[in-house]
């Protein structure tokens, strides 16, 4: 039988949610405090997604200024009406939802709408258009009797497509099947009549899980699903491949069938770097509802294409190496800034520097807006290197490649000079609040190439001046969400800054690639870093 390899999505892309119209699928997940935020991907498989662009593409639109990383935008859900696209988020801040928004557009690659702020409460809002033509409006928010039923809720209000607004009473659907847990990730379904409600219960970490509600009227009551949890593989075994599964939404195929893209993570010894991924699961209806992974009840890494699809090889995390050599007028969709818009650090001159990065005061450990661009880490065993050109005026100026988790949990290795004015490259690590210089080397010139390796046991950081030499390597655990917290992945990038000090300097970029390590035949999937090839100068 012809397969597809899980995830779909690689790297930090949590929440997903998506939508069909024709042929044609279209998915969006949270991006937190990244920019441009939501971004949008379109299949006609399923399984092979592309980029298109994003929601909030304008400074204008969102303002993420002085948010911690893991704040920001929140589980996105998107729907279509009518020839008009929408999707719904909430802007977190200090871990609780802030505002809901609500931003639409004509074609999903945009230009997508100022956001309107809708009046609710909670976090992942989503929508839902009855046969009637109405609109319903769906989030979680606490209890308003924890005691009694638990400390989250599920809630509804409709919202009226002239105005935007959410209008008429508020109904509160469901407690959740699980007392104790807190219940989220509300979308709503209908199905020969019967209204599902398919939430998510027990964290977004080991204990994450899909349940379930149903109903003869949209407004409820909603009764428990007595077979929840759904799909959950918090019962499984650490050598499971797949963990943290929920956060779902489902839809329809041309063919007939129905499936469903769930989040989860691939751990190595217990912890995980790339973040919460995007896994495609069976999902069969039944009168009891609907049944995930039916054949084997879980996520799977290699799972059976969708019922007319031809590609027999798996999602976007299979895609080879990518060189980016900055000779375009615009960045591409895998790069993404921190915060807002970097036009003003970040510049391409096509044909004569490439990427000129001009240093910031802003250090990535700050919660503003850096010198700084970064795309996801898709895979476990990678090279990112780049070469790269910078005479620092002072040791306090500095810029290279970064290996970034949070604002206070990343790695440098940046060209920067000493006390004496001599070039050297330094590798620096941030845990805690705290810089810490692991190596040093002196270069002979003023443009390098600079190097990170990953693989299950770590990040090994290189630099070529005349010569390839090892500046030292950081445990991959360092780096993990479980150490970090927060609900990002890892992001590798290129920064530049003079550490709080304004300067006139720039970086001079002149290229970037990111080469996955493929899995050599007879080689262990968890071996070590026998499988890397040998570093090449250009």
């Amino acid at each position: 039988m012809p397969t597809f390899a899980n995830p779909v999505l690689a790297g930090s892309h949590p929440d997903p949610s998506i939508c069909r119209v024709g042929e044609d699928f279209y998915l969006v997940t949270s991006s937190f405090a990244y920019y441009p935020g939501i971004p949008v991907f379109h299949s006609r498989d399923l399984v092979r997604w592309s980029p298109l662009g994003h929601v909030v593409h304008r400074s204008s639109q969102v303002s993420l200024s002085g948010l911690d990383v893991s704040d920001g935008i929140w589980a996105p859900t998107i729907r279509h009406h009518e020839g008009t696209f929408y999707v719904v988020s909430t802007l977190a801040k200090g871990r609780q939802g802030s505002v809901t928004f609500l931003s639409t557009a004509s074609a999903p690659a945009g230009p997508w709408s100022d956001p309107v702020v809708l009046d609710a409460e909670g976090i992942d809002p989503s929508l839902f258009f009855d046969d009637d033509g109405r609109c319903w409006f769906t989030a979680c928010r606490d209890a308003a009797q924890p005691d009694v039923t638990g400390p989250g809720e599920l809630w509804m209000r409709e919202l009226d497509l002239e105005t935007l607004a959410l209008t008429g009473p508020t109904h509160v659907l469901w407690h959740g099947a699980m007392r104790g847990a807190w219940v989220e990730a509300p979308h709503l379904y209908k199905r020969d009549g019967v209204y599902y409600l398919i939430a998510a219960e027990g964290g977004t970490e080991h204990h994450h899980a899909v349940t379930a509600a149903r109903s003869d009227t949209v407004t409820g009551p909603y009764s428990a699903d007595p077979r929840s949890p759904l799909l959950t593989h918090r019962h499984r075994g650490a050598a499971e491949p797949v963990h943290n599964v929920g956060h779902v939404d489902l839809v329809d195929t041309p063919a007939g069938e129905t499936w469903a893209v769930a989040l989860g993570v691939r751990p190595t010894d217990g912890t995980h770097t790339l973040g919460r991924e995007v896994f495609l699961v069976p999902v069969e209806w039944t009168p009891r509802g609907p049944v995930f992974a039916p054949e084997t009840g879980r996520v799977r890494l290699s799972e059976r294409l969708p019922a007319g699809t031809t590609v027999v090889a798996g999602g976007s995390h299979q895609n080879g190496r990518v060189r980016d050599d900055f000779d375009g007028t615009a960045l591409g969709p895998e790069w993404n800034s921190l915060r807002g818009p970097v036009d003003d650090l970040v510049s391409l001159r096509p044909g004569r520097d490439g990427l000129t990065i001009r240093l910031s005061p802003e250090p990535l450990s700050s919660r503003g807006t850096p010198a700084f661009i970064a795309r996801r880490q898709q895979h476990l065993r990678l090279r990112a290197s780049t070469r790269i050109r910078f005479t620092a005026l002072a040791p306090t100026q500095e810029a290279g490649l970064a290996v970034f988790q949070n604002h206070d949990r990343h790695a440098t290795l940046a060209l920067t000079v000493d006390a004496s004015g001599i070039p050297h490259v330094v590798l620096t690590a941030r845990e805690a609040g705290t810089d810490t210089r692991l190596a040093a080397v002196a270069v002979a010139d003023s443009e390098v190439v600079l190097a990170v390796d990953s693989d299950e046991c770590g990040y090994t950081f290189r630099v070529k001046d005349r010569t390839w030499t090892t500046l030292g390597s950081i445990d991959r655990p360092f780096f993990s969400t479980e150490r970090a917290g927060g609900f990002v992945g890892v992001h590798i990038g290129l920064y530049g800054t003079g550490n709080a000090e304004a300067g006139q300097s720039e970086a001079h970029i002149r290229w970037f690639d990111y080469a996955p390590v493929l899995v050599l035949p007879g080689q262990a999937e968890t071996g070590g870093t026998g499988g890397q090839p040998q570093l090449t100068a250009r």
